[in-house]
């Protein structure tokens, strides 16, 4: 296998290859970035025109997806893979994948958009250097753009593995890149109602990519991701890759569960009180009436919504940050 396709093996030692450039023997080129970053370049003759970007470890103690890459850059490294589009691999927060820590300092999936610019330390300059690779990656004119942000949650979750889509003013949501995640294993989409400061929305309004978060699971230490059944994921992204997959029906969403944002909880102040049990779960629901949440000055969320859950609920974010997501059931019918 070449040097090259283990890059994480590279990443967890902090090592840089002797050499940063490498062929396959059936021509697929592979190159070298930087710390964490791998890019996979096609022959000419097999390049079907997409440029796909592949992320994990954006909080480092995501494996379960940072081995998924890990075994698909294996394969390709043997030859057992063959890529027909041009892949950028990149395991986004290094420090904190060798410390098995979720950050070291402070979130890099906040810190996009522009945000790292009114931040500092490593993690800052981390996200800046991960939007650099993004731009430079999707500079090509011309060419189909697709990014997949892959990560595991700190808690457990009703719906294990689902997808959040950014969203960008005057852009329609693509239904045939929802049926291509659904065929990947993901039941359920949060389709997003206001930019953000994530990875995935900064390559989605800035960059022109289609771009999804997928959450697969709950974040487990390497070595311990047996339940974590990424199955029908790793295959969707070996269709895509090689060029193979079946054609994709924007009709056949049947099963996927939407859900759109409803408001964004957030915490304004140490005083911030999150009145939900420590162990729930993403998408537990929640009754009308309820109390979810206390802060200074008299500030409260309660629900009002009909059919509202939660995800992503965390008290113990940054003030200033959004400490949970109130979501309501969507009609897909309406993409």
């Amino acid at each position: 296998m070449l040097a090259l396709g283990k890059l994480l093996e590279l990443t967890l030692a902090g090592r840089e290859p002797a050499e940063k450039t490498q062929l396959t023997v059936e021509g697929v080129r592979m190159r070298w970035l930087g710390e964490g970053a791998l890019e996979v370049r096609p022959p000419d003759a097999r390049d079907t025109g997409m440029d796909l970007l592949l992320s994990a470890g954006i909080h480092g103690n995501e494996t379960a997806p940072i081995e998924l890459l890990d075994e698909l850059l294996h394969g390709i490294a043997r030859g057992e893979i063959k890529p027909c589009v041009r892949i950028l691999f990149l395991f986004g927060n290094p420090e904190a994948i060798r410390k098995g820590e979720r950050y070291i300092e402070q979130d890099v999936n906040r810190l996009f958009n522009g945000r790292h610019e009114l931040s500092s330390g490593t993690e800052a300059l981390r996200a800046c250097e991960l939007e650099r690779l993004a731009a430079t990656f999707f500079s090509m004119p011309g060419r189909t753009r697709l990014h997949y942000d892959l990560h595991t949650a700190i808690r457990g979750s009703k719906i294990e593995q689902f997808a959040l889509y950014p969203y960008k003013e005057g852009r329609k949501h693509s239904r045939t890149e929802l049926a291509r995640i659904h065929a990947a294993g993901m039941d359920a989409v949060l389709l997003q109602s206001k930019t953000s400061i994530t990875f995935t929305a900064y390559t989605y309004e800035q960059l022109d990519a289609e771009a999804f978060t997928l959450e697969l699971g709950k974040a487990r230490p390497f070595g311990q991701n047996q339940q974590v059944n990424l199955t029908r994921l790793e295959a969707g992204l070996k269709h895509i890759i090689e060029g193979t997959e079946p054609p994709l029906d924007s009709t056949a969403l049947d099963g996927l569960q939407v859900f759109s944002v409803a408001r964004e909880i957030i915490k304004h102040s140490d005083a911030f009180r999150l009145h939900l049990p420590a162990d729930i779960e993403n998408f537990a629901e929640l009754s009308k009436g309820y109390l979810l949440a206390e802060d200074l000055a008299d500030t409260r969320w309660t629900v009002e919504e009909e059919g509202a859950r939660i995800i992503f609920p965390n008290p113990k974010v940054k003030n200033g940050l959004r400490a949970g997501i109130l979501i309501v059931p969507a009609d897909a019918a309406k993409l």
